[in-house]
C-alpha cells in the first residue's frame, strides 16, 4: 500500500503540472537572473524528487507509466513536426558539417569519458551517457526520449540533468567569449568571409506563423501523436531485440522519431502550436522523471560523473575545432554549431545574437536539426558505452 501523501494518479499528475507551472510562471513574472543559470527544468525535476523522496508524493503511481509508453512517444512526434531537414542542410551548408562534427564529438566522447570513470559509477551508468548524449545532441526532448529508449532510471536521469547544466554553465560563456579570438581563429582555419555574408541573409527562410490557433489544430496534433504512438508500439513488439540497448523500448523511440520526421515533409508540419504543445509534454515528462528518482544514491557518483561530463565537453569542442578547419568555417559559425548541439533551440540563438545577429535565424534552423538527429545518436553513444561497461 502507497503512503504516500499524494498516491492517486491524478493527484500526481496534478503535482507534476503544477510544479512545471510555478516554475516558468515565478521565472516569467520575476525576471531571476538566477533563472540564466539553473533554468526552470532543473527545478522541475528536483522539486518532485525531493516531494516523492521525502513522502509526499508516490513514486509508485501508474501515471509514471502513462506518461513513459504514451506521453513521451506523442511529444517526439509533435516536437519534430517543425523541422525542415532539407531545406536546412541546403540553406547552412558547411555550418551543418561542422554541427556534426560537434555531434560525432558527443558520440565519441560519450565512451572516451565513460571509461575513464566507470569505476567509479554504478554498474547502469551508461544508460546516463547516452540519455544526455540525446541533450547535448538535440535537446531536453531528445533525452525525455532517450530516457525512455534505454529505461533510463530516475537516479541515472538526475545525473543527467545534473550534468547537463553544470557543464552549461561553464559551457555557454566560453562560447560567448569565443567571438573576442575571431580574427586568430578565421585566419586558423582560413573561413570564408563571404559564406558569413551568405548566412546573413538567410531571415525570409524562418516563416512566422500567422494563423490563428484554434481547437482544432490540437485534435489534429493529438491524433497524429496518439496514431504514430499506436502504429510504433504493434510494430516494436514484432521487431527482434538486441539487448540490452536495441530493446522493444528503443525501436518504439526509433520508430516514432522516423514517423515524426515523415510527417514532416507532409502538410502536418503547417499545424500551428506543435513546437508550445511539445515543449509543455516535456516538462511535464521530466517531472515525472524526478519524481520516480531515488537520491539516495545520486551524491555519491555526482562528482565522479560530473567530472566525466568535463571531458567529455573537452572533445566535443575539439570536434567542432577540427571540422571549422577542414571546412574553412568561421569561429561565428562554429560557436553556433556547438550552442545547436549543447544547449539545443534554446542557446543557439543566444549565442548567434551575441555574435553577429543576422545569424538568429539561421541558428534556429541548425538547431532544428539537433532535434531530427538526436535520438539515433543518443542510442548509439549508449550503445557505444555498453561496449566498455563489462
Amino acid at each position: 500500500m502507497d503512503d504516500s501523501l499524494v498516491s492517486s494518479p491524478v493527484g500526481v499528475l496534478t503535482v507534476l503540472c503544477g510544479v512545471c507551472s510555478f516554475f516558468f510562471f515565478l521565472e516569467e513574472r520575476t525576471k531571476w537572473k538566477l533563472f540564466n543559470y539553473l533554468p526552470p527544468l532543473v527545478f522541475i525535476y528536483a522539486i518532485p524528487a525531493i516531494l516523492s523522496n521525502t513522502g509526499i508524493l508516490s513514486q509508485t503511481s501508474p501515471v509514471y507509466d502513462w506518461l513513459g509508453s504514451t506521453v513521451l512517444p506523442m511529444f517526439i512526434v509533435i516536437m519534430l513536426l517543425k523541422v525542415d531537414v532539407a531545406s536546412t542542410v541546403r540553406i547552412m551548408g558547411r555550418g551543418i558539417l561542422v554541427m556534426l562534427f560537434g555531434t560525432a564529438g558527443v558520440i565519441i566522447g560519450a565512451p572516451v569519458a565513460f571509461l575513464l570513470i566507470k569505476n567509479k559509477l554504478p554498474a547502469e551508468a551508461w544508460k546516463a551517457f547516452g540519455t544526455l548524449a540525446g541533450s547535448w545532441i538535440g535537446g531536453t526532448g531528445n533525452m525525455a526520449a532517450a530516457s525512455e529508449g534505454l529505461g533510463t532510471s530516475g537516479q541515472e536521469f538526475g545525473l543527467a540533468v545534473l550534468g547537463d547544466n553544470l557543464v552549461y554553465i561553464v559551457w555557454l560563456p566560453i562560447l560567448l567569449a569565443s567571438k573576442n579570438i575571431s580574427r586568430f581563429f578565421n585566419r586558423l582555419t582560413k573561413a570564408d568571409v563571404e559564406r558569413v555574408r551568405m548566412l546573413e541573409e538567410i531571415r525570409p527562410e524562418i516563416r512566422i506563423e500567422t494563423v490563428t490557433l484554434k481547437m482544432r489544430h490540437f485534435l489534429y496534433l493529438l491524433l497524429l501523436g496518439l496514431f504514430c504512438t499506436w502504429i510504433a508500439q504493434y510494430l516494436s513488439a514484432h521487431l527482434p531485440e538486441i539487448k540490452p540497448v536495441l530493446t522493444v523500448s528503443t525501436w518504439k523511440i526509433l520508430l516514432i522519431t522516423t514517423m515524426g520526421l515523415l510527417l514532416s515533409l507532409t502538410p502536418a508540419r503547417n499545424i500551428p502550436a506543435s513546437h508550445e504543445l511539445a515543449m509543455a509534454l516535456i516538462c511535464i515528462f521530466v517531472a515525472n522523471m524526478g519524481a520516480k528518482a531515488d537520491v539516495s544514491g545520486l551524491s555519491a557518483s555526482a562528482g565522479w560523473f560530473i567530472l566525466g561530463c568535463y571531458v567529455w565537453i573537452t572533445l566535443h569542442g575539439a570536434f567542432c575545432v577540427l571540422g571549422a578547419y577542414l571546412l574553412k568555417v568561421d569561429i561565428h559559425s562554429t560557436a553556433i554549431a556547438s550552442a545547436a548541439n549543447i544547449g539545443g533551440a534554446a542557446s543557439a540563438p543566444v549565442v548567434a545574437a551575441h555574435h553577429n545577429e543576422k545569424l538568429v535565424p539561421a541558428s534556429i534552423l541548425m538547431a532544428l536539426i539537433g532535434y531530427a538527429i538526436g535520438n539515433y545518436g543518443a542510442l548509439l553513444a549508449a550503445w557505444l558505452c555498453y561496449l566498455f561497461s563489462g
